[in-house]
Order: C-alpha cells, then structure tokens, then sequence
C-alpha cells in the first residue's frame, strides 16, 4: 500500500463550479483507483503489466465510450468524461492511456464515421470490454507529420488490401480490432480507416519492451503484409486526414484533465511528505521557505489548470470548442504535471524516486504523455497558427 493517501487537492473551493453529477463522477471513479488500481499498481509497473484484471469492472461502471450516447454507453458530459481521466490518470497515466484509446481513439471513430452495422457489432461489446481496441496511426518514421504515413489500402475486387506498418500502438497486442489508417491507392491516396480484426492473416502485433515509461501500458508495433479485408470494414464516413485528427482531439482532451490528475497526486504527496518529514531544527520541512516557494507554485499551477481544462470542457459541452483550445489544455497540463513531479521529486529527496510514492512514476510517465498526441512544440505551433493566422509547419 502507499505510504501516502491521496485527499483531494481544492485551493480555490473549485468543487462549487462543479455540478453534483460531475462530483459524482468523480468521487466514483476516485473510489474505484483508490480500492483497485492503488493497490497494485506499484507491483504492474516493476513487472510492466497492464492490470488486465480491471477493464470489465472498469466496463461495468461505464469508462468506456462514456462521453458517447447509446449502444450502452454512459453518456457522459464532457466535463464529467475530463473529471473521470482525471482520477484515472492520478492512478497511473498507462490505465487512462487505455481507457483513452478504447474510448476516444477506437470506439469515437466508429461511432463518427462508422456504419450502423459497424456500430451495433463493436461498440456494445467494447462499452462493456468484451472487446478491446487500438488506434494505427502512427508509423516507424511518421509520428508529427501522420500526413506521410506509407500505410497503404488497394481495392481488389469487394476487398481492400492493406500493407505497411504502425508503431507505438497502445493495446496493440490485446486488440480485439485495430482501427487502422491507410492511403487508399484507388482514390488517389486519399485517407481513410479501417476496421481491421486482428486475428487476420497477415496481421502481427509485437510488444515494445525496454520501456522506462507506461509500464503498466500495453505498447505494440503493428505489421500488416497483404491483410484482406471486406469493403465493409471500411469507415464509410471517414475521409482525409482530418478524421483521424478528429479522433486525436478526442484523446488530447481527455490528456488535458489526465495530466492535471498526475499533478494533483505529485503535489499533494510532496506537501503531506513536507509536514511530516523533519530537518533542521526537528522543524518539518514544510516551514522552509524553499520547500514553501516549491508548494505555491504547484498549487497555484494546478489550480490554473483546473480552472482551464473546466472551461475547455464547458465549450465542449456547448458545441464551442476548437482545436487550438484543446491544444492549449493539452500542452501546459501536461507541462504543468512534469515540472510538478519534478519539483515533487525536490520535496521528497531520495525517497523521491522509491515506489513506495507515485512520483518517479507519474514523472516517468509524463515524459511520454508530453510526447504523444501532439508534442509540446506541436501544440506551440498549432496556437501560433491560431492566433498570428501564419502555418509555421
């Protein structure tokens, strides 16, 4: 168990702009990490297991697809969907990392562009975590410029052929179905996604190991050599590049709220840590003014970023949202979290980097969080095409 209980982190009584559902959320899905994933979640990332055990009891309380309605889905706000990653993610970035990619990156895209008969076959059974899935976008020398991916689709006849490869693919080798996306050589190598079994011929999955990040995370390089598949696995409705961009704004924005979860988790460990540890004088260390500036930065950034991804969610909710919001969340949660990890890791001094706390884990993690899904300097240029009209890509 941990030597320290997680309690809350509330400066500016930011719970009263929260609805009693949202709290809810909250405090439910709060719950579930404390008496599920906490507990063993130390032990998964010495080993690099994914606790496989949690996703039907994480499928009975609704964690995925929440934010989609119908097909057994929660239905969730999107406030109450951030609220949700966000306890998630003060568990352990790997497990919101999954519940991400099964909700925003697989069962989103099916239930965008997919059609009714693609919708009723998936996403009831990966609602509930009967199935699993995963998102290929991403390739070996493809990862900020997704335009280039050399993934490709040849319609034969009622089938499309694929053939290329993905790689840092989440939950590559547990996947039920991967949505994959390839240039389809017949229609001018236009974008499009595939629903691709991944028991088929030609299809191989291989885990990435070595990791010093996600440990707790399934991560896979996808091949896929001559892999035949019907023209009904085709999503109809996607089409270019921006629909897997629509799909990646779905999973930065559960990141935004995520990260700030991992921050929250960091701060208050450090500040517990703070009052108990002794130095000087048989003084706390909490009563030194470096460990006091160290303190209100934390809290001051984290209530920065509660207050921010709040309202990104409340333009969600209203239809409003555009993608440089949700890239503006994206990248200083997740910049806020790291440097409040490492400013954690300060507090604590050597038992900083021992797993009896959370914080050399959620810092490890965090390098990753800020890589994926857009790096930082992504994120800086797609604001700065926002605001100066001027694409600097």
């Amino acid at each position: 168990m941990p030597a320290i209980k997680f309690r809350g982190v509330d400066f500016i009584q930011y719970d009263s702009l929260l609805t009693d559902e949202e709290r809810l959320v909250r405090d439910t899905t709060r719950q579930f990490i404390e008496d599920n994933l906490i507990p063993v979640i130390e032990e998964c990332n010495r080993a690099g297991r994914f606790p496989r055990e949690l996703v039907k009891p994480m499928g009975e309380l609704g964690f995925f697809g929440a934010s989609l309605k119908g097909y057994g889905c929660a239905g969730m706000g999107n406030v109450e969907y951030g609220l949700m990653t966000q306890e998630l993610e003060r568990g352990d970035s790997g497990v919101r990392s999954f519940v991400s990619v099964q909700s925003a990156l697989v069962m989103y895209p099916i239930y965008e562009f997919g059609s009714d008969e693609q919708k009723q076959t998936w996403l009831p059974a990966m609602q509930k975590g009967e199935k699993l899935g995963c998102f290929g976008l991403t390739e070996p020398d493809f990862g900020s410029n997704p335009g280039g991916m050399r993934m490709r689709a040849r319609k034969v006849g009622n089938e499309y052929v694929l053939n290329g490869e993905k790689m840092w693919i989440t939950s590559g080798s547990i996947a039920d179905v991967a949505v994959i996306w390839a240039k389809v050589e017949n229609e001018n190598d236009k974008i499009r996604g595939f629903l691709v079994e991944t028991d088929r011929p030609g299809f191989k999955a291989d885990d990435i190991h070595g990791k010093w990040s996600l440990r707790a995370s399934v991560t896979s390089g996808l091949s896929l050599q001559d892999v035949h598949v019907p023209e009904a696995n085709l999503l109809p409705k996607s089409g270019g590049l921006k629909s897997p961009l629509m799909c990646l704004n779905q999973a930065r924005y559960g990141i935004a709220w995520g990260a700030l979860g991992a921050a929250m988790a960091c701060y208050d460990c450090a500040l517990q840590y703070s009052l108990l540890r002794k130095q000087w004088r048989d003084q706390p260390i909490a009563s030194h003014q470096l460990v006091q500036d160290k303190l209100t930065w934390m809290i001051s950034e984290i209530t920065k970023a509660q207050l921010l991804v709040l309202q990104v969610g409340r333009l969600k909710d209203a239809g409003k949202v555009e993608h440089q919001h949700i890239s503006m969340a994206k990248r200083n949660n997740v910049w806020m979290a790291l440097e409040c990890a490492r400013l954690s890791r300060d507090i604590l001094g050597a038992n900083g980097v021992a797993d009896d706390y959370p914080i050399m884990r959620h810092m490890m993690n965090l390098e990753s969080v800020k890589t994926y899904e857009g790096t930082h300097d992504v994120h800086s240029l797609i604001i700065g095409q926002s605001v100066t009209g001027i694409d600097a890509f």
